[in-house]
């Protein structure tokens, strides 16, 4: 959910009349799925929102840990969490918000981005986890982003580097080995959120195209042994956490 559907609400003044005025069904009493909200806000919505409890790190839009904290500490029910965040999908907001850290336009969410029982679902899921601290438990434990830990390997000079198949600011290995010389970094995408592969380190910073829908990005760079970062070049995507180390032996 790109930033203009969420307000960044803490501070703002006016959190506790909009708080009050929205309304809501208690979370999950009406056949709402968590498990099901959970997924689709990591792959609709993670890449733009933070949300510590389904590991997303996105930097385009609000914060929504920080945006719901204080509301949580002041007693707001997660009924009321969930009347505001299903009404900020149903209806977006279209006024552009201003980033107060940068001063620059956050992007508007779009309309639609999810619609029906899915949209129910994300909301009740969002409404239990924003801004509380910890960890998912159960079922919702097996659902969310798991930064990788495993190391990809290059053979025959070739780097291959999926991104996450879910969408969110991740690739599906935490860091990377290569011999020095020539070598192509791919990276498919399997998702529909835009994502690229990038390379940089020893005066070197190179690109791939931005693709999607299982398309590949890939890069060539001639390497010395060192260390080098991977990273997706996307606005926001790098700060949200999806890079890596390359290690140029």
């Amino acid at each position: 959910m790109p930033g203009g559907g969420f307000k960044r609400f803490a501070p703002l003044a006016g959190l506790a009349a909009l708080l009050t005025g929205a309304t809501g069904c208690t979370v999950a009493d009406e056949g709402e799925n968590l498990v099901a909200g959970k997924q689709a806000f990591v792959q609709k919505c993670g890449s733009c929102h933070v949300l510590a409890r389904a590991g997303t790190t996105g930097v385009t839009g609000p914060n929504l840990d920080e945006a719901f904290q204080q509301a949580r500490k002041d007693g707001f029910g997660e009924s009321t969490f969930q009347g505001m965040v299903h009404r900020q999908i149903e209806i977006p907001a279209r006024n552009a918000q201003v980033d107060p850290k940068t001063g620059k336009a956050l992007p508007l969410m779009p309309a639609d981005l999810v619609k029906g029982q899915a949209a129910e679902d994300v909301a009740a899921y969002v409404a239990t986890a924003v801004g509380k601290p910890g960890d998912d438990g159960g079922q919702l434990a097996r659902v969310g982003i798991k930064r990788s830990t495993k190391v990809a390997e290059a053979e025959g000079g070739e780097l291959e580097i999926p991104a996450a198949p879910d969408g969110s600011l991740a690739y599906t290995f935490g860091s990377a080995t290569a011999e020095a010389g020539q070598v192509t970094l791919l990276s498919p995408n399997p998702s529909s959120i835009d994502h690229n592969i990038a390379v940089e380190g020893d005066g070197i910073d190179e690109k791939g195209p931005v693709v999607k829908n299982g398309a590949v990005s890939d890069v060539q760079a001639d390497l010395e042994p060192g260390e080098y970062t991977f990273y997706c070049s996307v606005p926001g995507h790098r700060e949200g956490g999806m890079l890596g180390k390359l290690t140029v032996k």
